[in-house]
């Protein structure tokens, strides 16, 4: 097998480390596989940029080469402001997007990695596409990009040669596969033993912290959820929250979805899924207990709507995110 031409795209701002950090686990996923027997080199890595010089956030300067063909383009992520500030930061990336254009229309497969998602996004290659970024932007992206089917639960999306992944960790996560993908589930094993990481996760969303999320504004889909977030253990009555705002259930269901990309009922499942998170990570009720403090009274029914939302049971999401004694 050919060894695979992985680059990665530098740009001022970039994370330094999410530049590096695919490039050395697969620099480790090489030497697992020469371990194991392999007699060649698994992959040939640069960095690269179509500019002179580099200066990623911090300060750090980045050693770059010019673009050349490569198999797989990576996209960091950058240090995205706040507010305003993300247009203007990606405004002065033109380069970096005609890049990235580029290099996908040459064939090669682009990954972006946390909101680098942004810059591949801006390069035209996510429309109409199924793409996921760190859950802390995933709503600024949504808004940026409606034309994207958003999905921020995931670590690793990949839709028609274009692959996303969600913040900072989830590099490894698509590197895992990539080594899977390229040297097969033995190396990729070996190479996570060596590495440390967990190459059996499936989702982002058990680490979302709302308390980090930005506020809901108002309007009608943000006043509809501020209502469902007051009470989420209250049984849910479509008819009656379109009462409560004045419209038919026709009109609430469509603008609410117009607004989020969903329904009440879905917001309302998530809004209990994480007063559910906090109660297992911070007490020792029992899980039928949190079901029942949370609007269920079939624990049956709120374990397969946990899992659907953070990919773990109750009791092992408890035990993983457990804090301190619980009391």
């Amino acid at each position: 097998m050919s060894a695979l031409r992985v680059s990665v795209l530098a740009y001022p701002g970039c994370f330094a480390s999410e530049v590096y950090g695919v490039l050395d686990l697969l620099t480790m996923a090489g030497h697992v596989a020469a371990a194991q027997g392999a007699t060649a080199p698994s992959y040939v890595c640069s960095v690269v940029s179509p500019r002179r010089r580099v200066v990623a956030s911090g300060g750090s300067p980045l050693s770059c080469s010019a673009l050349r063909p490569a198999d797989v383009l990576i996209v960091p992520g950058f240090e995205a402001p706040p507010g305003p500030g993300l247009d203007a930061a990606l405004a002065r990336l033109a380069p970096e997007t005609a890049a990235i254009r580029e290099q996908a229309a040459s064939g090669a497969a682009v990954v972006s990695i946390c909101v680098g998602a942004f810059l591949v996004a801006d390069a035209g290659l996510l429309a109409g596409r199924d793409a996921t970024t760190s859950w802390l932007y995933a709503d600024r992206f949504a808004r940026r990009h409606p034309d994207v089917r958003l999905r921020p639960e995931e670590l690793v999306v990949t839709d028609r040669g274009v692959t996303t992944t969600a913040a900072f960790s989830a590099m490894y996560d698509f590197a895992l596969r990539l080594v899977r993908e390229h040297d097969g589930p033995r190396v990729a094993r070996g190479t996570a033993r060596v590495a440390l990481l967990d190459d059996a996760r499936s989702t982002q969303a058990p680490y979302v912290d709302t308390d980090l999320l930005p506020t809901v504004g108002h309007g009608f889909a943000p006043d509809v959820m501020r209502h469902l977030d007051q009470e989420p253990a209250a049984p849910y009555d479509l008819a009656a929250l379109a009462r409560q705002f004045g419209v038919s259930t026709r009109t609430m269901l469509r603008r609410f979805k117009d607004e989020t990309g969903r329904t009440p009922l879905a917001h309302l499942q998530a809004a209990r899924v994480r007063r559910a998170r906090h109660l297992l990570e911070t007490t020792d009720r029992t899980v039928a207990a949190v079901a029942a403090d949370v609007g269920y009274r079939d624990p049956g029914t709120f374990t397969r709507i946990f899992v659907r939302h953070t990919g773990r049971r109750p009791s092992a999401y408890r035990a993983a995110f457990r804090r301190g004694d619980g009391r």
